[in-house]
C-alpha cells in the first residue's frame, strides 16, 4: 500500500501530448503542469490535483489500494469534463508501475496503458498509451516527467 508513497509532495511536470490520436501524428503540444499529491485513508490511496496554467484546465487523480487483491486503481477527473473516467488497475514490480483498463476515444472503445518509470526521490515519469486494436499495438499519447519542488 506504499506504492505511490513516493509521489506525495509538490512536482513542476512536463507534458508532452500528442496532438491527434490514432492519425499517424507526430505533432506534440509541450505545457507546463504542477502537481499536489497528498496521502489519503491513512496511506491506502491518495489525491493530487494538477494545474495546467497554459492549457486553463485541471485534473484530479484519486488512487487507491485494495488489499485483498494487491492492485491499485487510479481515477481521472478534469475540468474539461467534470466526469470521472473508467479506473486503470494494477500495480507494481521491480520499480515500474503498470495499470490497464478500458475506456473511449472519440466514441471509439480503446484499451488504456498507464506507465509509472524512472523514479527516483526528485523525479519520475508518468506515460500514458491507447490501443484501438485490443492490445495488438500501443500509440503513446501522452507524457508527464515530473520533477520535485517540495515534501
Amino acid at each position: 500500500m506504499h506504492d505511490f508513497d513516493f509521489l506525495h509532495g509538490t512536482w513542476d511536470v512536463a507534458n508532452r501530448r500528442l496532438s491527434e490520436l490514432f492519425t499517424g501524428s507526430t505533432a506534440w503540444d509541450e505545457f507546463p503542469g504542477h502537481a499536489v499529491i497528498r496521502p489519503v485513508l491513512g496511506g491506502m490511496g491518495n489525491v493530487d490535483e494538477i494545474h495546467f496554467p497554459t492549457k486553463d484546465f485541471r485534473g484530479v487523480t484519486l488512487r487507491l489500494y485494495d488489499p485483498s487483491s494487491g492492485q491499485w486503481s487510479l481515477h481521472w477527473a478534469d475540468t474539461t469534463t467534470g466526469a470521472l473516467l473508467p479506473p486503470v488497475t494494477g500495480g507494481f514490480s521491480d520499480g515500474r508501475g503498470d495499470f490497464h483498463g478500458d475506456d473511449t476515444h472519440k466514441g471509439r472503445p480503446v484499451r488504456v496503458h498507464f506507465v509509472w518509470s524512472d523514479i527516483t526521490e526528485h523525479s519520475a515519469r508518468w506515460t500514458q498509451r491507447f490501443s484501438a486494436d485490443d492490445g495488438a499495438s500501443w500509440e503513446t499519447n501522452w507524457t508527464m516527467d515530473l520533477t520535485r519542488t517540495g515534501r
